[in-house]
């Protein structure tokens, strides 16, 4: 089921062919940012048929044929808006880092031009006064917002099931989820419906779909990219990032979404800590001599983790034939079952911040955490009990368990940083969920890793590892993705070290159930 403010701008004009001096067609299927800025400066290509060829796409496979529900908003003004990209262009106007780029925004995003849901009815229309600091960095750098993605409502689960976007389907296997509880950003990019898109990531949730979808997906260093505009969860486990089909693509958004924001004061830390670009960090040889913890503690070991584990017995032949030193670490410390049940503060935080965040809206269809809850209008099945949990707290920061937790989160940041440090590795490895995900219906996207550096803080990318066995339902396989986390603003070490396992593997495949339109 939709809201009625979806509206696609079909009907404005046919797909473009612009053809090349050599008769050849500009290829949307897998498309870059290089590749694109490429195509319009050999004339290949224009801004207005890039994004008339992405809403064709949108319209043939999101809610026709294998209806994959990703998308809850299309931007109406965006063929307009590209149209005046165009004359820009014609004009010898410099072209920006993400300039023609369509970027798609998971809904918990600000966003002043249309409304900003978490994908709730009990939200429906909330229009904010102004762009996130990240959507604002994203424009100003010139990108074109084609859209908000579904989520996993208010962004409290990893299903990607609202009760305003219903459920978004895996397109790799249609009878599974596409993560959470970004994966309606996760399943737009794998199907080629924009270039790039942004997620956040309270526990998982930016490298689950990631994973899910043969994606890249970086949850950054904590204080390198705001939250502000971003309707939160947990003011400690909160981040905000990018979701990317390539490792130089999530370099460029990264790029432009870093950097220090007076109304999240905690990206002061990052100030100094930034290189001029992080693109200068991809190096094809990235691997070579890089020591690499393989935390073997995050590997399932059941028949449900074999698929999985197969991928990841693939990984480690590849990293060492690339010059990886690879170092077996295996520490109980670090269960992230164990974590997400002992140190998780989400239910603590959450009331504090949802209040607040509604308190800065204009018009808010609701005003307090109370009110979401007694309109009912919420996704029942997997947000009732948490919702109850976090609304029972008079004061959850306060509470003597919630501040036991905050300790032990410090005492974790330490341990983890000392366990690479006395192992001399410069990240850890690990697959990002130790079993695939689950079929849709379940309600518990069971076996992810994301918690560790949750808590901790620290950088976290997660890239395409390979496959699972194809079946009929899943023609290819289904994506499995491995993680790298290392310490504090590492971020280049980590793109340097994905990017090399990026080239030497080649993983991504896009999904066969969203084939090319017209040929490309």
């Amino acid at each position: 089921m939709r809201h009625e403010a979806k509206c696609f701008v079909l009907a404005v004009g046919g797909m473009l062919m612009v053809a090349s001096a050599a008769g050849q067609q500009f290829q949307l299927m897998e498309a870059s940012i290089n590749g694109i800025h490429r195509g319009l400066q050999s004339g290949k290509l224009t801004c207005h048929s890039l994004v008339q060829q992405y809403l064709d796409r949108i319209k043939a496979y999101d809610q026709q044929g294998p209806t994959l529900n990703a998308m809850l908003y299309v931007n109406p003004k965006v063929l307009e808006q590209a149209d005046a990209m165009d004359k820009q262009l014609k004009s010898g106007t410099k072209v920006k880092p993400l300039q023609c780029i369509p970027v798609v925004l998971k809904d918990n995003f600000d966003t002043a031009d249309m409304p900003t849901t978490g994908a709730s009815l009990a939200l429906k229309g909330m229009q904010p006064a102004k762009d996130a600091f990240t959507v604002a960095r994203l424009r100003q750098d010139g990108a074109l917002i084609l859209g908000k993605t579904n989520m996993h409502e208010l962004a409290l689960a990893g299903l990607t099931s609202s009760s305003l976007g219903g459920q978004t389907k895996n397109p790799y296997e249609l009878s599974r989820t596409p993560g959470g509880s970004s994966g309606g950003t996760g399943a737009a990019l794998a199907a080629n419906f924009a270039t790039v898109g942004t997620g956040s990531d309270t526990v998982n949730s930016i490298r689950s779909p990631a994973s899910a979808n043969s994606l890249v997906g970086i949850r950054p260093t904590r204080g390198l990219i705001s939250r502000a505009g971003v309707i939160p969860v947990s003011f400690t486990q909160d981040a905000a990032g990018p979701l990317a089909r390539t490792v130089a693509d999530a370099a460029v958004m990264l790029d432009v979404m870093a950097g220090y924001d007076p109304d999240d004061p905690v990206t002061a830390l990052g100030i100094g800590r930034m290189p001029a670009t992080y693109t200068a960090s991809l190096d094809r040889n990235g691997l070579k001599g890089a020591r690499i913890g393989v935390l073997r503690t995050l590997f399932g070991s059941g028949p449900d983790h074999q698929e999985v584990n197969r991928v990841m017995a693939n990984v480690l032949e590849v990293l060492k034939k690339q010059g990886a030193i690879l170092v077996d670490i295996d520490d109980a410390t670090f269960d992230t079952g164990k974590l997400n049940s002992d140190l998780d503060v989400q239910k603590y935080e959450y009331k504090f911040q949802f209040n607040n965040y509604l308190k800065a809206q204009p018009n808010p269809p609701v005003h307090l955490l109370a009110e979401l809850i007694a309109s009912g209008k919420y996704h029942k099945a997997s947000l009732e009990k948490f919702l109850a949990s976090a609304e029972s707290y008079e004061d959850g920061l306060n509470e003597p368990d919630y501040k036991d937790r905050r300790i032990k989160i410090d005492d974790l940041r330490v341990q983890l940083a000392n366990l690479m440090a006395k192992n001399n590795v410069v990240a850890l490895l690990y697959p990002h969920q130790k079993r695939l995900p689950v079929m849709i219906g379940e309600m518990n996207q069971a076996e992810r890793n994301g918690i560790m550096a949750s808590l901790a803080g620290f950088p976290a990318i997660t890239v395409p590892a390979g496959f699972s066995t194809p079946t009929e339902s899943a023609p290819i396989g289904v994506p499995v993705g491995i993680e790298f986390l290392g310490p504090p603003f590492s971020e280049r070490q980590l793109l340097r070290i994905a990017y090399g396992f990026e080239r030497a593997t080649h993983a991504r495949k896009p999904p066969q159930s969203t084939p090319p339109l017209n040929g490309r």
